[in-house]
Parts: C-alpha cells; sequence; structure tokens
C-alpha cells in the first residue's frame, strides 16, 4: 500500500519554508531565522526519510548543512559546525560521485567549507588539509562537467584555503 501524498506535501512545504528562512537569516543576519530552518529541516526529514525518498532525504540533509554552517560561522565554539558536517556527512551516503555527481560535487563543496571554517577555529591544519580534499574533489567533477561557475569557486590553489594563523 502506497503512502498517501499529503506527508509529501507537507514535507516540501516543510523544505520550501526551511530554504526561505535559511534566506532570510543568512542574508539579513538573523540567527533566528536560522534556527528556525534548521528545526523546519529536521522537521521535513521526518517525512523525507532516507529509505523512501533517498534524494529528497540527501538535498535536505545538504540545505541543514548550509544553514547549521551559516549558524556555526556566526556563533562561537565549533558545535552547528560539527553538525553541519555531520549532515553532509548524511548526504554523501546518498549522493555519490558515481551516481550524482554535481549534487555530490556540491555537498563535498559545502562540506570543505565547512571543514576550513572549523579548521580556522580550532587552528587544526589536519582539517584544513580534509577540507582540501573535498574541495578537490569537486573541483575536478566541475571540471569534467565544464561546470564554468562553481569551477573558479572551488579552485582549492584560491588564496582562501591558505592557513591564516
Amino acid at each position: 500500500m502506497s503512502r498517501p501524498a499529503i506527508p509529501d506535501a507537507q514535507a516540501n512545504y516543510l523544505r520550501r519554508q526551511a530554504d526561505a528562512l535559511h534566506r532570510q537569516g543568512d542574508e539579513k543576519g538573523d540567527n533566528e531565522a536560522l534556527k528556525q530552518s534548521i528545526a523546519a529541516y529536521d522537521d521535513a526529514l521526518k517525512e523525507f526519510t532516507r529509505e523512501r525518498v533517498p534524494f529528497d532525504w540527501a538535498g535536505t540533509q545538504n540545505n541543514l548543512g548550509l544553514a547549521l554552517k551559516s549558524l556555526g560561522e556566526r556563533e562561537s565554539g565549533t558545535a552547528r559546525l560539527e553538525q553541519a558536517v555531520a549532515a553532509y556527512d548524511e548526504a554523501l551516503k546518498e549522493y555519490t560521485r558515481e551516481r550524482a555527481p554535481l549534487q555530490w560535487a556540491s555537498s563535498q563543496h559545502g562540506l570543505a567549507t565547512t571543514l576550513a571554517a572549523l579548521a580556522e577555529r580550532r587552528k587544526s591544519a589536519k582539517t584544513m588539509e580534509q577540507a582540501l580534499t573535498c574541495m578537490r574533489g569537486a573541483a575536478e567533477v566541475y571540471q569534467e562537467s565544464n561546470n564554468a561557475y562553481w569551477l573558479p569557486i572551488a579552485n582549492p590553489a584560491s588564496p582562501r584555503w591558505k592557513l591564516s594563523w
């Protein structure tokens, strides 16, 4: 027996709401909106399960990682950044390089920038090397797909990937 369409509609609504709150929080510096977006992504994940809709689940995990990173960069400590890493790791369980290369690259890129933020906070060269490994992988996929927009952004030779301490 198939599930009714209502839970998917509700999950899609929650994800769109979370996306809008994330944009508001990110663009306007509204930490409360970011917290609300994180809660909405968590609610959407209750319906978008990995077993039932793996790519919707992975996309929601990826977006959760983005929101957690945005908030984590504004807060002291590393808890939100660590949660963002965990969300990206979850997304990458379905967004594999073989099955969904551009989604994989996008999640790798998000993971890389989050790990770089953690590296800065922790003053950890090892974490920065992990970030660079992720970014190199993303850049390879962008190169292979001739993605002119993301390739320069994901360039691991960029000065933004140099340690500042």
